[in-house]
């Protein structure tokens, strides 16, 4: 289905389209409309040809950037949406960006990373001086498992400049995933885009888990591969059965979603969501494990009522335009498992989000699993001169 907003009203555009349209191309860019836009960014299936889809979007829009990743599913404007591809436009009126290309992510070199950063974002500074609010956006390859590095170095390099991302997708197959910028798919990359504009905004990250009193400690790791091999010194895919009171035969993917464990840092609990049992009973997680940290399962509030209520907070003052979301993959699963995907996907598209569903999420120095992260983008004031009261009732609230 085909969807865009009425631009003229918009701080965002955006559109969406089936995998199966003759040209998905040429229906989106038409949907996103003829104003100059400063970026677009596709969140695409994998059910369709991603290179063909970059290659032609590229060509299709000439010197307007174009960032794109594969997805575990998408959002659009009717919430939750499977094999289609999902368009989001940044009028160049409202945003000034630059991209940050980081094509290997095999050996980080982390203060060169951290001295691009800087230097792209201060390029960004002299080309939109008047814009004070800012954000970072990263697309990473959701296979890398170089995330939580790289989360790390950015937020060294950005300072006090909020950051958000998600890791791209292959459906539930867990095989190939793709970044793209300017018609030309990556692996093992990330992009980095610094945003500039005169639209208040508010980078944010949200879950509905609550720990519990149940802990286990991992006894045996590889953290370079994200596994662990034993919990409380007993194999890790048995032990974590056993706490839960289920049949390590039937652990799956609908279990992970429903029974996550967090790791507490610094008072503030983070999911680290399991991705899959190997054969030999281990436990690949989706984010950083070592030896030595303290797991602890915990138990899922009401996902609806949970969300509602965070996008409720987020519209107090003003409602977003729009909410550009990566939300992860589990979060979908536990939906469907519940019957809530109806529900969900309307209060997504009540509030105006989309996005994509992701292998993992990004808010600042951190990676995380089960969680929603994403940026609401308010209204922009009528002229440039009245950007402070918006903006400055926004800053006021508490995060």
């Amino acid at each position: 289905m085909l969807s865009s907003p009425e631009i003229a009203a918009q701080p965002v555009v955006q559109a969406s389209v089936l995998c199966t349209d003759p040209d998905p191309v040429d229906t989106l860019c038409a949907a996103l409309g003829a104003e100059p836009l400063a970026l677009v960014i596709l969140f695409v299936s994998p059910s369709t040809d991603f290179g063909e889809v970059i290659r032609a979007a590229s060509a299709r829009l000439g010197e307007t950037p174009v960032l794109a990743c594969t997805t575990a599913g998408e959002i659009s404007a009717e919430g939750y949406t499977e094999d289609e591809i999902v368009a989001v436009g940044l009028p160049s009126r409202h945003f000034a960006i630059e991209t940050m290309l980081i094509d290997t992510l095999e050996e980080i070199d982390s203060q060169e990373l951290i001295g691009r950063t800087i230097r792209r974002r201060q390029s960004l500074m002299r080309l939109a001086p008047d814009w004070q609010n800012e954000f970072a956006f990263l697309m990473i390859d959701g296979l890398s498992l170089k995330e939580d590095e790289l989360a790390f170095g950015l937020a060294t390099g950005l300072g006090p400049v909020p950051l958000f991302g998600g890791s791209a997708g292959d459906g539930a197959r867990f095989e190939e995933t793709f970044v793209a910028l300017n018609g030309i798919a990556y692996q093992d990359a990330a992009i980095v885009t610094f945003v500039r504009t005169r639209c208040p905004v508010r980078v944010f990250s949200l879950d509905h888990l609550r720990p519990t009193g149940r802990r286990m400690v991992v006894t045996g790791a590889d953290p370079s591969r994200r596994i662990v091999r034993t919990l409380n010194a007993a194999p890790a895919a048995r032990e974590y059965a056993r706490i839960l009171g289920k049949d390590p035969e039937q652990l799956g993917p609908f279990t992970f979603a429903a029974h996550p464990v967090v790791v507490t840092i610094g008072g503030t609990h983070h999911v680290r969501a399991i991705q899959q049992v190997t054969e030999q009973g281990d436990l690949v997680f989706f984010s950083a494990i070592d030896e030595g940290l303290v797991l602890t399962l915990a138990e899922p509030d009401h996902l609806v009522e949970h969300l509602e209520r965070e996008f409720q907070a987020l519209s107090a003052e003003v409602k977003p335009a729009a909410i550009i979301a990566c939300d992860c993959i589990l979060r979908r699963l536990e939906a469907g498992q519940k019957q809530l995907l109806g529900r969900m996907s309307n209060t997504l598209a009540e509030h105006c989000v989309v996005g994509f569903s992701t292998y993992g999420e990004q808010l600042n120095a951190m990676h995380v699993n089960h969680t929603m992260t994403g940026v609401a983008i308010y209204p922009p004031p009528p002229e440039d001169g009245e950007a402070g009261s918006l903006h400055d009732r926004l800053a006021d609230r508490p995060e």
